[in-house]
């Protein structure tokens, strides 16, 4: 059997600019799944929900993946127990614990705990990837601004936030998605972004299949309408196909550890498109948090350590 090669981060400059690009797409595409995520909860279950969100995925994926996948077939079976492990972790679980979640606690505290997923991602990396100084000054940085901003601008009003069952989920989901982040760098080169996405949609819908038919039992379905295809259509294509994508081929790029780094953005791009969208203000606490993440973004996802 072929030994899994680590995928180690291209040194020149246009890489890692194109890298940094990449993890900023996948953060701004999946900042719209919250929205949307939020808007079926009420509508479709948590495990409908992601079922149908990697059936969309798939088909989506299927017209690239097909001959590629014909081609490689031999080396994929022979990482099979690799791509069930990332499928299980960035498929599977992660999403299904967010819609999980979002059913019984708040978004401040679900933003909270999804704050926690670079510093996650950093360490669960930390055997192949170094850190230093300036990446870790620029996670501290922003990871305060993010945790000013849920606390309303108060840092230390974060400790008297009501937890709840949800938010259990929500770290699940945190661990589970920097679990698969970590786990991409071990990646097998020969195969290629588009068969890896293919096969592991595939086999995350595929672990999800059980728990859907339960789903489908105890709750029922759901009905076909705009205000629930739409949305799934969204998560399907860009949050899943386009995002997934983009965020693997980023870490391939600059690594686990600094892609990471440009997840803290999200917070950010959930507030302005919250703006954009809902018409929800933005205020000077609001703008300055956002400052001190863009600038901790900035510091630590600059070339130098």
């Amino acid at each position: 059997m072929a030994v899994l090669e680590r995928v180690r981060a291209p040194r020149t400059p246009s890489a890692q600019s194109s890298g940094l690009a990449l993890a900023l797409t996948a953060t701004v595409v999946w900042s719209g799944n919250f929205v949307i995520a939020r808007a079926l909860h009420d509508t479709v279950p948590p495990v409908q929900t992601a079922f149908w969100r990697w059936i969309i995925a798939l088909l989506a994926v299927a017209p690239l993946a097909a001959a590629p996948v014909r081609r490689q077939w031999p080396v994929i079976r022979r990482h099979l127990g690799f791509l069930a492990l990332a499928a299980l972790l960035g498929v599977t679980l992660f999403n299904t614990l967010i819609y999980q979640a979002g059913r019984s606690t708040s978004a401040t505290n679900m933003a909270m705990i999804a704050a926690a997923s670079p510093v996650l991602i950093a360490l669960f990396a930390r055997g192949g990837e170094r850190l230093g100084g300036r990446r870790t000054a620029g996670m501290a940085l922003a990871l305060a601004g993010v945790v000013t901003l849920v606390g309303k601008g108060s840092p230390a009003a974060v400790l008297h936030l009501d937890f709840a069952t949800g938010d259990l989920w929500m770290l699940a989901a945190t661990a589970a998605f920097a679990g698969y982040s970590a786990l991409l760098r071990r990646r097998p080169r020969e195969i290629g972004g588009v068969p890896f996405l293919f096969m592991t949609f595939a086999l995350g819908a595929a672990m999800l299949l059980p728990a859907y038919a339960v789903s489908l039992a105890v709750e029922g379905g759901f009905a076909p309408t705009t205000g629930t295809v739409a949305p799934l259509l969204y998560i399907g294509v860009f949050s899943s196909a386009v995002a997934y994508f983009t965020w693997n081929k980023a870490i391939a790029l600059v690594g686990a550890a600094r892609a990471g780094i440009v997840y803290y953005l999200q917070p950010v791009c959930v507030a302005l498109l919250s703006s954009a969208v809902l018409d929800e203000p933005v205020g000077v606490m609001q703008t300055v948090c956002m400052a001190l993440i863009v600038a901790g973004v900035a510091l630590g996802a600059g070339n130098k350590r």
